[in-house]
């Protein structure tokens, strides 16, 4: 940092190093709002070691802290009855603690999609697939959700597990994160022709015949 004499910092660390980073930019004197890490930078356990060296701190977020209405019933209702597992219920609302919610969310609204297709009975492994690239998660519907703002809404295909990509900038005020844009969009028409030449090379180099999606409903 002190040599290289960077205006901003793009931070891809994970772990205890973004402790330490964060520690270390403090002590040479790099200003934390021209730290923006990405969204596995970017929890409370990134933050909260380190201190006053976190303030100001930027990062990515895939989906954003705080009790939004369905956390809120998630408290009330499974912790509120004592039958929830997490070990230290202060982190309810959470980065990573909603992160989790949203892994829920996917998960669950692809069993809906799978079994309005399938029957309402166990799906298949290859049955879970086809919901999960036929995910249509709305705005209205994480509304419906009490999800709104927790995370982007999202379409997936069978050529596009991602869905959305969108993330919002947060910033760590010394004790929480606080959102500080909208959702922002990756710049798709100059990664994704990146990612499909590196797939199909590598699909060559080790003799993979790619899914033909064109015959696939």
């Amino acid at each position: 940092m002190r040599q290289s004499k960077a205006d901003y910092i793009i931070f891809w660390g994970f772990g205890a190093m973004n402790q330490s980073a964060l520690k270390n930019a403090q002590k040479v004197g790099f200003p934390r709002d021209h730290m923006i890490g990405s969204w596995w930078a970017g929890s409370e356990e990134d933050t909260v070691p380190a201190g006053d060296a976190a303030k100001g701190y930027l990062s990515a977020a895939m989906n954003v802290s705080g009790k939004v209405p369905l956390v809120a019933d998630i408290e009330k209702v499974v912790y509120g009855a004592g039958k929830g597992n997490l070990q230290d219920p202060s982190k309810i609302g959470s980065i990573n603690h909603n992160r989790g919610v949203v892994i829920g969310i996917l998960t669950v609204e692809a069993m809906r999609v799978g079994q309005k297709k399938f029957g309402k009975r166990v799906l298949s492994g290859e049955e879970l697939r086809w919901a999960l690239e036929h995910l249509d998660i709305t705005d209205a519907r994480l509304k419906e959700l009490g999800a709104s703002g927790l995370m982007p809404s999202l379409k997936t295909s069978c050529l596009d597990h991602e869905g959305s990509g969108k993330i919002k900038i947060q910033q760590w005020d010394g004790t929480k994160w606080n959102v500080v844009s909208d959702w922002i969009d990756g710049n798709r028409n100059l990664v994704r022709p990146l990612l499909e030449e590196s797939a199909k090379q590598y699909g060559k180099e080790k003799n993979i015949t790619p899914r033909d999606c064109s015959k696939e409903s």
